[in-house]
């Protein structure tokens, strides 16, 4: 038989969907990871955008929500590559899945699959909330547009995460990922406008991918004005590259 034909591509396919589904089951029935990540951002923006936040203008609200959606996809990537990862690297998880018949880079797909889905979950808890509970108002179009930019916004931070679970052990991947996911989140304007932080916090905001994530969502929820956006998107891709290189690297070393 004709190794290009559909009957003996479908294997290869199923492999990769049956690695994806694992991953997904696995983390899921992991309430120390699908609990946080699931719950933490809708609550935080229940506390912060509803509760302690006060009557806001539309334009606020939905400033909010498309923050705290980019927060919760930057949450289930950098957890769900960078602590995983590192767990895996130290169980010898890796070591095995090379010995095995596996296609090329069904682990990473698996990993991506997973963190979209469970991201395509976040950022549907918080649309329910905006729409029910902040009272926000937008097109279908702008609603399927704010929901795309931040699942497509999954990669970067999936590379990100990846490489950070190259750098340490199980035990020190959640301090480390921690480490950079909570400041990066504050100093990119993803809860305040940078306006409102100190000029040198605020000026060196482009630096991290999560401000040109941000940017992208902000423009999409129309929270945000004269927004380039492909120069975000550029960046973001740059990011996505250069971390998914670097942890190939020491992936190869390991």
């Amino acid at each position: 038989m004709d190794a290009t034909s559909p009957a003996a591509a479908t294997p290869s396919w199923n492999a990769y969907l049956q690695e994806a589904r694992y991953e997904f089951v696995r983390l899921w029935r992991s309430p120390s990871f699908s609990l946080p990540v699931l719950l933490f951002p809708p609550v935080f923006y229940l506390l912060f955008g509803e509760v302690f936040g006060g009557n806001r203008s539309p334009e606020a609200a939905r400033f909010l929500l498309a923050g705290y959606s980019v927060f919760g996809i930057m949450g289930v990537a950098l957890f769900g590559f960078g602590v995983t990862v590192a767990l895996d690297r130290e169980q010898g998880l890796l070591v095995l899945k090379r010995a095995q018949p596996m296609p090329p880079g069904a682990y990473l797909l698996a990993k991506v699959a997973m963190a979209m889905l469970f991201s395509a979950i976040v950022v549907l808890l918080l649309a329910v909330l905006g729409a029910t509970v902040a009272g926000v108002r937008m097109a279908p179009a702008h609603w399927l547009a704010l929901a795309a930019t931040c699942l497509l916004g999954v990669l970067p931070f999936s590379a990100i995460g990846l490489w950070l679970g190259t750098l340490v052990g199980g035990r020190g991947a959640p301090a480390l990922v921690n480490l950079v996911y909570l400041p990066m989140a504050f100093l990119s304007g993803l809860f305040i406008p940078l306006s409102m932080l100190p000029a040198p916090l605020a000026s060196i905001a482009p630096l991290w991918p999560a401000y040109h994530l941000a940017r992208l969502a902000h423009l999409q929820a129309g929270a945000a004005a004269g927004v380039v956006p492909w120069r975000h998107v550029g960046v973001l891709l740059a990011v996505a590259a250069v971390f998914f290189l670097l942890a190939r690297r020491r992936l190869a070393r390991a």
